[in-house]
């Protein structure tokens, strides 16, 4: 094989690699294994029949010596109690895995989308399992033995490695962590010792094998005094964390040892290495047998967590897991590609093949995972199908992430002016959104409840973006205050309902001042050891006196700027009341021509600009 393929970025084809090299030598090694069996039966039974004494099938005769039928029954008895009890503790000590062939899997690669990089070195290493016989014995090097894939939930780590034991057409043995647990002494050593036993015997069978341990961290966890060196503060993820329990030794010893053993000789092996021992004790030192060193078998271990940081270190060394691959969220780019996969085989409306339809609909789904994009378009079928349509539509995928994200619609009875009410705080929080934020996407606008919101925006960003500028922080505090305001400035005096916009607005304006240096100091308490988005950061600001009043300066600001930009725009505000309360509900566009009515352009064509604040 060519070695100048395994860096690649194409997958080598599994026949044309040492894997499908070695499957056929050992394809071919066991027809001639049988070949001779077969010869030498055949060969005994014509020596038989010429002789004239043919084989003939039949049950045998056994002849018992008088008496010992009479203890039959209790040898019958004695052997029954034995299996009773030896076969469950034999059981006990079997590999959990459940082991898939090829064929049996129906992921390949082109089902993998949306993950970019990560693809294409998972492409990459797969080359190496691929051609380890090149890399090992032509260019010297030590194939890799295990992958780790840490990351959240449902970004495709199992998706992966099934994709990865198809596309190189060896087996691919699963289990779960969890499943080597055992309440008995020793017998989840034993699992362990088993699975990898079977991965051994499968690799040296077809070539090679793939095992996957999905979360590795229950077996592997950091054993006592492993979480950090000596001198180095532990992180504070790990040192915050009380759920986490410290590794059990044991089980992580046997699991670093494991990792250890793919070069172990089989058992032919070693018989073949014992009579060899043995004959070498009666020759002198220059005649002795040579014993043949064992061959590694081709093994790929890979490992899948959500919390790589709880893993023992030890794990996490050259020679055991050699690399690591964060699997994240997937970006905008990404999500376009996930959507793209999934629409095509699902039943949908023409208009979601457009392609700002599609744009929209991949930066609405920020934060969702492969798993929950497939999820949402799956509930979005279930509307249609309870509407009677066999495909779902636009209005079908926004009702759906609305029952996601928030919970399903509750048919509470409004008094007529709590109803006012809220539709005049939801149409606040649209109209500020809509003059302040111009990237904001106005998705949703909804007096119906669900959960514990009474109504609500939802809105999101035109574009991909993972920073925010002052400006953008305060134009955010501001649509929290677009409820409260628009209350005192139609009722002149608002309700319970802005109880979550204050907090939300407080936490980002914590943050302003703790952790982004945009307040007028550039003290960071997040130093402190509370993250940004930690409720602790919020704590500590609001304990310091300085931190305190730069908060409420910035809040008092902003809803000034609020009041004055709605009093200008009460008409705007009204529309959308009005809208609301005949609607219940409006949806994208909806909430667009309700403004675009009521002149929500300003003079010359173009929309305000944010209001000053801060």
């Amino acid at each position: 094989m060519d070695a100048g393929v395994l860096g690649a970025g194409r997958l080598v084809p599994a026949a044309q690699a040492d894997v499908g090299t070695v499957r056929e030598e050992h394809r071919r090694r066991r027809l001639r294994r049988l070949a001779v069996v077969l010869g030498t039966v055949l060969a005994v039974l014509v020596a038989r029949a010429a002789a004239g004494r043919p084989v003939r099938l039949g049950r045998p005769a056994i002849d018992l010596p008088p008496g010992a039928a009479d203890y039959l029954p209790g040898v019958v008895l004695v052997l029954m109690l034995g299996l009773v009890l030896v076969v469950p503790l034999l059981a006990a000590g079997r590999s959990p895995h459940t082991q898939l062939q090829p064929s049996e899997i129906g992921v390949r690669f082109d089902d993998v989308v949306g993950l970019g990089v990560v693809r294409d070195e998972v492409v990459r290493t797969l080359n190496l399992f691929l051609a380890y016989r090149t890399f090992r014995e032509r260019m010297g090097g030590t194939p890799r033995r295990a992958i780790l894939f840490e990351g959240p939930p449902g970004t495709g780590k199992t998706h992966m490695a099934k994709a990865m034991a198809a596309e190189a057409g060896v087996p691919f043995l699963f289990v779960s962590a969890s499943a080597f647990q055992s309440m008995y002494y020793g017998q989840t050593n034993r699992k362990i010792r088993a699975f990898f036993r079977a991965l051994r015997t499968a690799a040296r069978r077809e070539g090679g094998a793939i095992g996957f341990i999905e979360e590795i961290d229950a077996i592997a966890g950091a054993r006592r005094g492993m979480r950090a060196s000596p001198g180095v503060e532990e992180p504070p993820e790990r040192r915050h964390r009380a759920d986490v329990r410290d590794g059990v030794p044991g089980v992580v010893n046997e699991l670093l040892v494991q990792m250890q053993s793919f070069d172990e000789p089989t058992a032919g092996r070693r018989l073949h290495g014992w009579l060899v021992d043995r004959v070498n004790r009666f020759l002198p030192a220059h005649r002795h047998l040579r014993k043949r060193p064992p061959v590694p078998a081709n093994i790929l271990v890979i490992g899948a967590t959500n919390r790589a940081a709880d893993l023992d270190p030890a794990l996490l060394r050259p020679g055991r897991f050699d690399r690591s691959l964060h699997f994240d969220l997937p970006n905008r780019a990404g999500r376009r590609e996930i959507l793209d996969y999934y629409l095509a085989r699902k039943a949908h409306v023409p208009e979601l093949d457009k392609e700002e339809r599609r744009d929209q609909l991949a930066a609405m789904t920020m934060g969702y995972s492969p798993v929950m994009i497939e999820h949402l378009l799956d509930e979005a079928l279930v509307w249609a199908l309870r509407d009677g349509r066999d495909a779902m539509d636009w209005g079908d995928v926004q009702q759906a992430k609305l029952t996601e994200e928030i919970g399903l619609a509750q048919p509470v009875e409004y008094t007529p002016e709590e109803r006012r009410i809220i539709a005049t705080h939801e149409a606040g929080h649209a109209v500020v959104a809509w003059l302040v934020a111009g990237s904001r996407q106005l998705e949703v606008l909804s007096i119906v409840k669900r959960r514990d919101a009474l109504g609500l925006l939802a809105h999101s960003d035109t574009e991909e973006r993972f920073t925010r500028t002052r400006s953008e922080l305060l134009a955010a505090i501001q649509i929290s205050f677009g409820g409260m305001t628009a209350e005192e400035l139609f009722f002149g005096e608002a309700g319970t309902g802005p109880g979550s916009d204050l907090a939300a607005a407080t936490r980002l304006a914590c943050q302003m001042v703790g952790a982004f240096g945009m307040a007028g100091t550039l003290v960071s308490f997040e130093a402190a050891g509370a993250g940004p988005f930690d409720a602790g950061l919020v704590t500590r600001v609001l304990a310091d006196d300085s931190g305190r009043r730069e908060v409420e300066r910035i809040l008092e600001r902003a809803k000034h700027d609020v009041r004055v930009l709605l009093d200008q725009h009460r008409h705007l505000v009204e529309a959308l009341r009005d809208a609301l309360l005949t609607h219940d509900e409006l949806i994208g566009d909806e909430i667009l021509e309700v403004l675009h009515a009521a002149g929500a352009t300003a003079v010359g064509g173009e929309r305000p600009g944010p209001a000053a604040g801060g």
